[in-house]
């Protein structure tokens, strides 16, 4: 049963500007780890969860048909603004997994922040102290402490913001069509099927012709595929 809403949205004081964000891509061998961030005004967003927004819901209950459909609800949505952001598999390998994904959201918030208000949030100093605190973050799963604001996690918030719902379905599309651009750049690994995760199709792939630039060479099955490969 379908249970998204605005509950966790209402939470935050009266004119705070909130954004959900989620990311798509932590478990592929390959590509970047994607996040988005999605916002509206509230009195808009209720709207929305009835009219046009009605059938947004967490990404991976919906078809890769649906989601392309719904990211294109909500992006040409007016009073909705989103940003999506990445962590390449170079910064993957630099940071590992976790600390990239939170690199990200990090980007998308601040890019976000920076749409509706024209100016730079990024503190200047290292404690990661916000500028402003009229933006406030959704974020799914486990808190995430070096996002620029004040922020609530929300364990499976996928499938219970609308804010973080919308966030999934943008991240998930975008970094779709990343990979389907992947498999232009490096033939032969199948990317626009299996999205860089670790099938047999892939495995197959990348022990035959060895790892693309594309490719998180931190992650075991990758590593494993270049050390036994011939040279």
């Amino acid at each position: 049963m379908k249970s998204i809403s605005l509950d966790f949205e209402n939470a935050f004081p009266q004119g705070t500007t909130v954004m959900g964000i989620d990311e798509a891509g932590r478990g592929p061998l390959a590509g970047p780890v994607f996040a988005a961030a999605v916002s509206a005004p509230l009195d808009a967003a209720a709207e929305l969860l009835t009219g046009p927004w009605s059938a947004i819901n967490d990404s991976k209950k919906l078809s890769e048909k649906k989601r392309d459909v719904l990211a294109e609800v909500i992006k040409a949505t007016p009073s909705c603004v989103w940003a999506v952001a990445s962590a390449s598999a170079l910064e993957i390998d630099q940071n590992n997994i976790l600390r990239a994904t939170h690199i990200a959201m990090r980007r998308a918030a601040l890019a976000l922040a920076e749409s509706i208000s024209g100016t730079n949030h990024e503190p200047r100093t290292t404690n990661h102290e916000p500028r402003t605190t009229s933006f406030a973050i959704l974020v799914d799963g486990l808190a995430v402490p070096t996002l620029p604001f004040p922020s609530r996690n929300v364990v499976k918030g996928d499938a219970k913001s609308l804010f973080i719902a919308a966030a999934s379905i943008l991240a998930k599309t975008s970094r779709d069509a990343y990979c389907v651009e992947m498999e232009a750049k490096y033939p032969g690994y199948g990317f626009a099927v299996h999205k860089g995760y670790p099938t047999a199709a892939h495995m197959e792939a990348l022990n035959r012709l060895g790892p693309c630039p594309e490719h998180r060479q931190s992650f075991g099955p990758v590593a494993e595929a270049a050390f036994f490969r011939p040279h």
